[in-house]
C-alpha cells in the first residue's frame, strides 16, 4: 500500500527542506507515546515539528490501516456512496484522503482537530490538492458542539488518547451524528482491540447493525491472550527509512475496527483472522463464522471450488460461509 500519488507529493512538498535529524527525535518521541498509549492530557502531535514528524513516518501506516478497513465496508456495502465526512480528531486529513480514494465522489468533510499544528498541515495537504475542507477546532470532551450529522463518520486512531467515561460518552455522541456509517480504527493491539469491544458492544445496544469486520452481532468468540487485529503492509520512503532509522522498505501496520450503519448489510459469510497456512494440497484458515463461532478450518483440495478461494485468501478477507 503506498499514498495516493497527489496526497505523496504534497507531503514531500511539506517535508522538503526539514533537518533530518530534528525529524528523527521527533519521530522518536511521538513513536514511543504511541506505543505506550500515554494519556497525560498533552496532544501526542503538539507543534510543527512534531506535524512533519507524522507525515513522515505515521501518515502512511495511518491510511494504509484506515483504506484497508475502508474497502472491507465497501465490499460488504457495495451500494454505500458517501456523500459528506465528519472526521473527529482529524489530523492533517488522513481519513479524508483514504475515503477520497475510495469514495471519489465525496463532496465534502468536516475536519474536528484539537491541534493547530495539524490543522495546519491537513489545510497547507488540502491546498497543495486542490481539495476545499472545514476545519474545525472541537474537544471530544465538550461534546463536539456544532458538529453536523454526516453518511460517514470516522474516529481513528483516537480513543487511546481519551479516559473511559469520555470515550463512551463520544460513542453516543458519534452515532447521534452518524446518517448511514460510523467507522472506528484503533492500533492493532490488546488493549486497542479492548476500545473496539467496548464500543462495538455499546453501539449495538444503540441499534446499530455491524457491517465489518464481524459477521455476526454475538459476543466476540476471541479470547484473551489471542486478540482480533489485522495487517497492512505499507511501502516506506527514502525519508521514512531514514526518520525510523529503518533498512527495509516496508513495515507491517497492525490494527482493529469496527464498521456499523443504520442499514444491515445482509450477506452470510467468514472473516479471516490469521494469515492462511498453505501446504501441498491444503490450507488452514482461521476463521471468525456467522453464527458467532471461531472455527480452525482445514481446507483441501478436493475440496474444489472452496479450495481456490481459500489459496487465494489472505489475512482479514471475507469468504462465503
Amino acid at each position: 500500500m503506498e499514498l495516493p500519488a497527489t496526497l505523496r507529493q504534497a507531503v514531500d512538498a511539506m517535508l522538503e527542506g526539514a533537518p533530518l535529524a530534528d525529524i528523527q527525535r521527533a519521530a522518536d518521541i511521538l513513536s514511543r507515546r504511541y506505543r505506550s498509549e500515554t494519556r497525560d492530557g498533552r496532544l501526542h502531535v503538539g507543534d510543527a515539528l512534531a506535524a512533519k514528524a507524522y507525515l513522515a513516518t505515521r501518515l502512511p501506516a495511518t491510511y494504509a490501516a484506515v483504506r484497508r478497513a475502508m474497502d472491507d465496508l465497501a465490499e460488504r456495502r457495495a451500494s454505500f456512496a458517501p456523500q459528506r465526512l465528519l472526521d473527529i480528531g482529524a489530523g492533517p486529513g488522513t481519513a479524508f484522503w483514504a475515503a477520497l480514494d475510495r469514495w471519489p465522489d465525496l463532496r465534502a468533510a468536516e475536519m474536528v482537530e484539537a491541534s493547530p499544528a495539524m490543522r495546519q498541515a491537513g489545510q497547507n495537504l488540502a491546498a497543495s490538492a486542490g481539495a476545499a475542507l472545514s476545519w474545525r477546532d472541537a474537544s471530544v470532551e465538550d461534546g463536539l458542539p456544532g458538529a453536523g450529522e454526516a453518511d460517514l463518520v470516522t474516529l481513528c486512531y483516537v480513543l487511546d488518547e481519551l479516559a473511559p467515561a469520555t470515550r463512551a460518552a463520544l460513542i453516543d455522541r458519534l452515532w447521534h451524528l452518524t446518517g448511514d456509517t460510523l467507522l472506528i480504527v484503533e492500533p492493532g493491539t490488546p488493549t486497542g482491540w479492548q476500545r473496539i469491544l467496548a464500543a462495538r458492544s455499546r453501539l449495538i445496544a444503540l441499534g446499530a447493525h455491524v457491517v465489518a469486520p464481524c459477521p455476526h452481532h454475538a459476543p466476540c468468540p476471541v479470547s484473551p491472550p489471542d486478540w482480533c487485529h489485522f495487517s497492512r503492509r505499507v511501502a516506506r520512503s527514502r525519508l521514512h527509512r531514514r526518520a525510523k532509522g529503518g533498512e527495509v522498505p516496508w513495515e507491517d501496520e497492525k490494527f482493529s475496527y469496527i464498521a456499523v450503519s443504520r442499514h444491515p448489510s445482509g450477506g452470510v459469510y467468514a472473516r479471516v483472522l490469521a494469515p492462511p497456512k498453505a501446504a501441498s494440497g491444503m490450507v488452514r484458515l482461521k476463521l471468525c463464522r456467522a453464527d458467532g463461532s471461531l472455527e480452525d478450518r482445514l481446507v483441501t483440495r478436493r475440496e474444489g471450488s472452496v479450495f481456490k478461494a481459500a489459496r487465494k485468501a489472505d489475512w482479514g478477507d471475507a469468504l462465503n460461509d
